[in-house]
């Protein structure tokens, strides 16, 4: 199994709590919505949303991945913190057993917030 780190930031002008409430709180309502075209749905498949609960994405027909399972690790409304591991879909492809991602969004002095994606 080969191992990837990689490290990206992505500015926003919306504030952090709204970024996160919406990309991490609700994604499970919100990103089928906003993303019709790809997201077919996101399932709490076991726990309750916390850490070490277990989400399901379903992409639509078509896709090259058709669902990924991901594996909550840290949540934290304080400090808009989100650790997740993908632990089980195409999207591994054979090389990864799980690929780690730590998103943390932070205030920017102009009100919007650079929200910052780090993958091993």
């Amino acid at each position: 199994m080969g191992v990837y780190t990689d490290t990206n930031e992505y500015p926003s002008p919306i504030s952090p709590s709204r970024l996160f409430k919406a990309l991490v709180v609700d994604a499970h309502d919100l990103i089928p919505k906003l993303l019709p075209h790809a997201v077919k749905s996101i399932e709490i498949i076991q726990g309750n949303g916390g850490p070490g609960s277990i989400k399901q994405f379903n992409f639509v027909e078509g896709s090259q991945v058709k669902s990924v399972k991901n594996r909550i690790d840290e949540i934290d409304e304080d400090t808009f913190t989100y650790n997740y591991s993908l632990i089980e879909g195409q999207a591994l492809k054979d090389k990864f057993a799980s690929i780690a991602h730590e998103i943390k969004f932070e205030a920017a002095p102009d009100g919007g917030s650079p929200w910052v994606v780090e993958v091993e």
